[in-house]
């Protein structure tokens, strides 16, 4: 993400607007002295003006340091869990995480992720349902995502190049750097972008605004420096994108269709182009480190199915879209006998969100027969997707749908993904087996105590089966997840609060309840403390 606030689209992107509002505080002295900025870089690059694999750095390490760089993440990322346009996708993020892991892998086996930044940080995506074109990267190892960039891009190559830019940003403490410009600033300066900052909490419009004036006088030393950031991106990213297995084709073609965007139009569909401005020389750069012959090998390794990606672009696109219109012509678009994979699937989801189950099980079954095994998966979890959102039937079509279901049910249960394990679970809730799903997401969040959706399912199962003390347990639980800790420490005490005899049906629970509590209780205390 480009760090200049000049040409950040804050009237485009709330999330955008919300991190450059924390990060302006934070590199004007606004945050409390538990953030103070302090030089954190590993051993192996303090003080050299290298980056991993001999690249230049940008000069000055001095900046914000990594656990601040945390807190502060934490703090944007939890107010974007309660934004209606922050999106949990399961099947959307678990293809996302197919490409995510390689490359944070390879940026770790690199060195351009040191082990303190690899447990430090949080190294999370997070899906917002704007159909614009656009990523960025936020403090803390948070990285945000569109589903308009999903569903633009061709294959995972170039959505992989995008996401390897945005986790450089994050790696070469681009943040971490801005903040270290502070004492260049003048005082006049530093009160005008404190108060648009301030502005951006009550209005984004004024922000925006009221950022113009002191833009102005202070574009060229920002833009120069925002330029150094992106050629490192690019150079850093690259390497990342390539090692980890996937074509650096992707990242020329990649550039190649945001400038074609720019040429086109600027409708405020690309807000990308707009953090991230193109130039000559970068597209020059990622043309001259590509080999000169591709090895065809490189896309039949990559660690992503190609044919994956049709399908994730379509649902992104149906995702993003709420127009009857638009869900009627892709619909459309996927009744004819030569409609591909994506077109099919497109369809099937636009019927689901039409109202029509049937034409979306009919679509989906001929999904099935044209996309390779190992993807059949999705074709899976959008069938669990139609039955479980269709209205109740009768008869012949309400006996064949229950069958489906079962079986969907229990080949997803078996699964260890997890967008098929949610739908897994919520299929046993909906044949009445509780206590089925229950079990499966008790293992389930043991391994992944973030998962929020997770625990919010888990809560149903068990409210299901009548222990509402655990159901309110594991409601606290998904508000931890999303750093909401005055949430969290409200449900652990109704927990305690309930009738003595519910309490008393199960000690070890409650057990854990008061244990919970008290961790959360330090939380909230210290994430308080630094507001």
């Amino acid at each position: 993400m480009n760090l200049n606030p000049l040409v950040l689209p804050a009237h485009r992107s709330r999330w955008a607007v919300s991190w450059l509002a924390a990060a302006l505080v934070g590199a004007l002295g606004l945050l409390p002295a538990s953030l103070s900025v302090a030089q954190n870089l590993p051993p192996a690059t303090a003080g050299t003006g290298l980056v991993s694999g001999g690249l230049p750095g940008l000069g000055d390490v001095q900046g914000m340091s990594i656990a601040a760089e945390r807190r502060l993440g934490d703090s944007i990322a939890r107010s974007i869990y309660r934004d209606p346009d922050y999106l949990d996708d399961p099947v959307l993020g678990d293809y996302l995480q197919a490409i995510w892991q390689p490359l944070l892998a390879a940026a770790q086996a690199r060195g351009d992720v040191p082990p303190e930044l690899s447990e430090r940080l949080a190294w999370e995506l997070m899906i917002s349902r704007d159909r614009r074109v656009n990523a960025f990267a936020l403090p803390g190892g948070y990285l945000g995502v569109h589903l308009g960039l999903i569903g633009a891009t061709d294959n995972a190559a170039e959505l992989g190049s995008v996401l390897a830019h945005e986790l450089s940003h994050v790696s070469q403490r681009h943040i971490a750097r801005l903040v270290a410009r502070q004492d260049r600033l003048a005082p006049w300066m530093m009160g005008a972008m404190i108060l648009s900052a301030l502005a951006v909490r009550a209005n984004t419009e004024v922000a925006s605004a009221a950022m113009l004036g002191s833009q102005a006088v202070a574009a060229q030393t920002q833009l120069n420096f925002s330029r150094d950031m992106e050629r490192e991106a690019d150079r850093v990213g690259f390497g990342v994108l390539t090692s980890a297995g996937f074509d650096g084709q992707g990242f020329v073609d990649m550039f190649d269709k945001l400038q074609q965007a720019s040429r086109l139009s600027d409708d405020g569909s690309f807000p990308y182009l707009r953090s991230h401005p193109l130039s000559s020389e970068r597209m020059a750069d990622m043309r001259s480190r590509l080999p000169l012959e591709t090895a065809p090998a490189l896309r039949s390794t990559a660690p992503v199915l190609p044919e994956l990606h049709a399908l994730m672009a379509a649902r992104a696109r149906v995702l993003a879209e709420n127009g009857p219109d638009r869900l009627s012509a892709w619909l459309q678009n996927g009744q004819g006998p030569q409609a591909v994979p994506g077109e099919l699937y497109a369809a099937a989801w636009a019927a689901m969100r039409l109202g029509q189950p049937e034409r979306a099980l009919d679509l989906a079954q001929r999904l099935r027969s044209q996309v390779v095994p190992p993807a059949r998966w999705v074709v899976d979890a959008l069938q669990l997707e139609v039955l479980l959102t269709a209205p109740p039937s009768t008869g012949p079509t309400a006996t064949a749908r229950a069958a489906s279901l079962a079986a969907l049910r229990d080949q997803a249960l078996a699964s260890g993904g997890r967008s098929l394990t949610l739908l897994g679970v919520q299929a046993a809730l909906a044949t009445g087996e509780p206590q089925r799903a229950a079990v499966r997401l008790q293992s389930w969040v043991v391994q992944h105590p973030r998962d929020a959706l997770a625990w919010q399912t888990l809560a149903r199962a068990h409210q299901a089966q009548g222990h509402t003390l655990r159901a309110i347990r594991a409601e606290a639980e998904s508000r931890v997840a999303q750093l909401d800790y005055a949430g969290a420490v409200e449900r652990f005490k109704a927990a305690q609060a309930l009738p003595a005899a519910q309490r008393a049906a199960d000690p070890m629970e409650l057990a854990i309840v008061d244990s919970r509590l008290r961790d959360v209780e330090v939380l909230l205390r210290e994430s308080v403390a630094e507001e």
